[in-house]
């Protein structure tokens, strides 16, 4: 069924392994229950917002306001795409999409995370190789941006087994203190070469103008 008045729930990216959508309110709640079983080993953070560190229910009531958000101010101009990743019809995780002023910079930014349960079985590299058949297949982007502490060896061999290369580092705050943050950058020629053919997406067209990207993309 064609949602008449927000086309982007009706957008699905589909591979042999998985599907990711638009998260509604009903996979946010069970991907609350998926973080609660555990993302990463408390040791660590890989995220430069360290919202796994916040108790439940205040961690519970964060991350929906974040999810919300996201939808709520949805512009052509700024905006988050929050992929829940379906595999076997269950949620996985998540798969962000994410841009600003797409229309004039065709470029994009990944995020993501998968529950433990999920991990070590390539299901990481597949939800973002789905996604970036999304923005450069999709929406016509010519370029994707990602992010990983050094230490985050499964983001980082994700990165690096699709293409990406380096493209500096900052520093951020981890936990409350300084530390390194590596920039990657995929451009769309390293991703043609690496082009798969057995994605499919569907839903696209009815929002194209959400995204600031021309219908024919």
């Amino acid at each position: 069924m064609v949602d008449p008045y927000w086309p982007l729930f009706d957008l699905r990216i589909r591979t042999p392994r998985l599907e990711i959508r638009l998260a509604n309110d009903e996979d946010l709640y069970r991907l609350i229950e998926v973080a609660d079983h555990g993302i990463h080993d408390p040791g660590t953070m890989p995220f430069s917002i360290p919202w796994t560190d916040d108790p439940p229910p205040l961690r519970h009531r964060r991350s929906l306001q974040w999810w919300w958000s996201k939808r709520a101010h949805w512009t052509a101009e700024d905006w988050t795409f929050t992929g829940v990743v379906l595999v076997d019809g269950a949620p996985a995780g998540i798969q962000d999409l994410s841009a600003e002023r797409f229309a004039g910079l065709r470029t994009v930014t990944t995020g993501s995370w998968l529950g433990r349960s999920f991990q070590g079985r390539g299901l990481g590299k597949e939800m973002r190789t789905a996604i970036l058949h999304l923005a450069f297949e999709g929406l016509g982007a010519v370029e994707a941006h990602s992010a990983a502490f050094p230490d985050n060896a499964a983001s980082m061999a994700t990165s690096r087994s699709l293409g990406y290369r380096s493209n500096g580092e900052q520093l951020v705050l981890r936990r409350g203190r300084p530390d390194r943050l590596v920039n990657l950058v995929l451009d769309r020629q390293t991703w043609m070469a690496r082009r798969r053919e057995d994605i499919v997406i569907e839903g696209l067209q009815s929002c194209l103008d959400m995204f600031g990207a021309p219908s024919g993309s």
